[in-house]
């Protein structure tokens, strides 16, 4: 759609100019710890109707607002911390967004300019300090700038491979007054493969007996998810999810072949392994999707399409490599009448039977007996509506929403390819705020809960009805399982003690319940989406029960 703002010149101050670029790209949230290095940005949001500033109890926990906001905006999200110290504090954040491909602008307050190269109060330079976590970075240094400089910020963000973007921003050049000139935000570029890449493509795809496609964050960014249906249903080509995308492609599909993740069962990453084309669509194949990288092998054949040139054959060299946006690649590989051969559509069936059996849970009806981790997904399932979003932090809990919940909806699923503890419940929050008429469910250990807890006084304050549930086993559970396998019984560092989650929701005006039995939890449930506050659930979990396929006791069993 072309856009028709015109240009417009005002005589504002630099933080006045940042406020005013914000509103130029649409921004409507600003997720920030305050800090007195950028009080000009601050007094202008204030002045600013259409920006709301929400305020976090830890530039870490901001962080991850806004980058679950992006995700679930599409757009990019906006937060704001101080110099080196609140800066230091939200490059988990940064990070996150680098590694997931998320939209995200960052601003920093940074030490007048008079006293730099002194060894300032918090001095950093900010902006050499992210250059290798962010996509760009840049500081300020003129007032003039700023709407040209917030402008490139944005557009770098939402272009090509999304990512994080860092603004430093000094003191002194946020007061000065200088005349400003605001030109119309840029669309984002949506390249397409050429005539002749797609009669390659066409070629192969038609020649393949076992072809799948390997769907990632790039499908999700450009919108393509039912582009991708449509194109998976005219040619007969099972779907696989990469690390963390689940929702790329409704799970109970008759073409939907599984997720390739951690803790994904054999006989599924055997259809990668089985594989003689692959088609992967916007994924830069990660050492998690590609199994440390030792999914493929030299016989299969690789069309790798991806909007980032830097992507393509970073990790693996394609047969054919196309630079292209996800939604313009399937429209067109659709438009090619591809016709599957039938032993391809005989494999692609089976391949989704196999999925079906290792997805389907297996769990008696035991619900006044001690809750499993196999119920707590059941439940979700059965007692949450269907467009629910859930968010999740790092931790073998993880795995059993990763391998028995079937995601139906596209935008409901919301997890970190980078692994960051403490990210569930902020990400839920700032998801929420994105969509405030769906239910928003985090997933969480008690370890990554506690790095984060706090930003639950910043649901209940800005009145966020988010439900949170932790998984509580008092241990650091990926890394005691780690531990076990090699220095097996010798277990240092990973016990925690015990905390009073229940006790420490309440504290913060949510409301909390202990959760012992699957018939406790499928009642609180039911109440928490109803609830006008956030929900904390915490859920009491066996320790013995390491990871999906094994307890504690097994895996020192199998190392005597």
């Amino acid at each position: 759609m072309l856009n028709t703002q015109s240009v417009k010149m005002e005589k504002l101050s630099g933080g006045q100019g940042v406020v005013a670029s914000l509103k130029q790209e649409g921004v409507s949230k600003v997720f920030c710890v305050p800090g007195e290095s950028y009080l000009p940005v601050m007094d202008a949001i204030y002045d600013e109707p259409s920006i709301e500033l929400i305020s976090c109890r830890h530039e870490g926990g901001a962080s991850f607002m806004a980058e679950g906001y992006a995700k679930a905006t599409g757009e990019p999200g906006v937060v704001m911390a101080t110099r080196a110290v609140g800066g230091a504090n939200l490059a988990i954040g940064i990070h996150t967004a680098y590694q997931d491909s998320t939209p995200m602008v960052v601003f920093l307050g940074q030490v007048h300019t008079a006293f730099r190269g002194r060894e300032g109060f918090q001095e950093v330079e900010l902006d050499q300090f992210f250059s290798h976590i962010a996509k760009w970075t840049v500081e300020i240094r003129e007032a003039a700038r700023v709407p040209e400089l917030v402008s490139r910020a944005f557009k770098a963000a939402r272009s090509g491979r999304p990512g994080p973007v860092v603004v430093s921003l000094p003191e002194d050049m946020l007061r000065d007054i200088a005349d400003m000139t605001f030109t119309p935000s840029l669309e984002r570029p949506k390249p397409a493969p050429s005539r002749s890449e797609l009669e390659k493509i066409s070629f192969l795809l038609k020649e393949a007996k076992k072809p799948i496609i390997i769907a990632g964050g790039g499908v999700v960014r450009s919108n393509a998810e039912q582009e991708l249906i449509t194109f998976a249903e005219a040619t007969g080509i099972p779907v696989m999810a990469s690390f963390r995308r689940h929702d790329v492609f409704p799970n109970d599909h008759r073409l939907y072949a599984g997720h390739l993740g951690l803790g994904t069962p054999a006989p599924i990453l055997e259809t990668a392994k089985q594989a003689d084309v692959i088609l992967a669509l916007g994924s830069r194949l990660s050492e998690i999707t590609s199994q440390d990288y030792s999914l493929f092998n030299k016989d299969q054949k690789l069309i790798h399409i991806d909007i980032s040139e830097d992507t393509i054959g970073k990790v693996f060299a394609p047969a054919i490599g196309v630079l292209s946006d996800a939604k313009e690649a399937l429209s067109a590989l659709t438009a090619l009448n591809i016709t599957p051969q039938p032993e391809s559509l005989e494999w692609a069936e089976e391949r989704h039977e196999i999925f079906e059996k290792y997805s389907s849970l297996k769990i008696e009806e035991q619900t006044e007996a001690a809750i499993s981790y196999q119920q707590t997904i059941k439940l979700l399932q059965s007692e949450l509506p269907s467009e629910t979003i859930f968010t999740n932090d790092a931790g073998n809990f993880a795995t059993w929403l990763h391998n028995y919940f079937i995601f139906t909806k596209p935008n409901t699923y919301i997890g970190p390819t980078s692994g960051a503890m403490g990210y569930g419940i902020p990400a839920a929050i700032g998801a929420k705020l994105a969509n405030p008429s769906s239910p928003v469910v985090s997933l969480s250990g008690d370890g990554g809960a506690m790095m984060t807890i706090q930003e639950l006084e910043t649901a209940v304050r800005y009145e966020i009805p988010v439900i949170c549930i932790v998984y509580n086993n008092q241990m650091y559970g990926t890394i005691r399982m780690h531990q076990e396998i090699h220095y097996p019984e010798k277990v240092v560092g990973t016990d925690l003690g015990n905390v009073n989650f229940v006790l420490l929701a309440h504290s913060m005006g949510a409301s909390g319940e202990l959760i012992e039995t699957a018939d406790q939890l499928k009642e609180a449930l039911q109440k928490a989406v109803k609830n006008k506050v956030p929900t904390l659930l915490e859920l009491r979990m066996d320790p013995e029960q390491i990871s999906v396929s094994k307890t504690i006791t097994e895996l020192r069993d199998r190392n005597k």
